[in-house]
């Protein structure tokens, strides 16, 4: 008897957590949530460029920028796993394909040519790609608070920006 006294009330609390789960699970758009893990990939892109360039560069300004960079995207990935979790997402641990691929490439140069191509490749163009794709949340996410995280991050990318293409402009002056 008390065996299936206790199967019921198992029974019963089980149900009243799914329900409550439910409850709290947000509803998030397809779009909101290719936000979320197109930001992380960018995010895991540019902190891991930037400490390859923190062990391969001896350039002062580029050592600066990559520690900036490391612990500015280091914050904004901790937000946006905050803000995924909140919504059941499950976010890539790593870099896209074509972002590894790029990084491995990457590995592969020395010097100055090393310089050159993370200035223009993690420090250019992948702000640029982060700025469009943060601009597009600020204005078109349907979740408030993703709205909120990709309007507050921007001008911080838009800095990193800035300063990336002041490095550019210096490294590659030549080419």
């Amino acid at each position: 008897m008390h065996s299936v006294k206790r199967l019921m009330l198992g029974s019963a609390l089980l149900g009243l957590l799914c329900m409550s789960l439910q409850v709290n699970a947000k509803d998030i758009t397809s779009s909101d949530k290719r936000f979320l893990k197109n930001a992380a990939e960018a995010g895991n892109y540019e902190v891991e460029g930037s400490q390859l360039a923190l062990k391969k560069s001896k350039d002062a300004e580029i050592q600066k920028f990559a520690k900036m960079m490391t612990e500015d995207h280091t914050q904004a990935a901790a937000k946006v796993k905050a803000l995924a979790a909140q919504r059941g997402v499950e976010l890539p641990k790593e870099p896209s394909l074509i972002q590894q691929a790029k990084l491995k490439y990457l590995e592969t140069r020395e010097g100055s040519k090393f310089d050159k191509s993370y200035a223009a490749g993690i420090g250019v163009a992948a702000h640029e790609q982060a700025v469009k794709l943060f601009e597009d949340a600020a204005e078109d996410a349907t979740d408030t608070e993703i709205k909120k995280f990709a309007a507050d991050t921007l001008p911080v990318l838009k800095k990193h920006l800035e300063e990336a293409k002041k490095i550019d402009a210096r490294v590659n002056k030549d080419d």
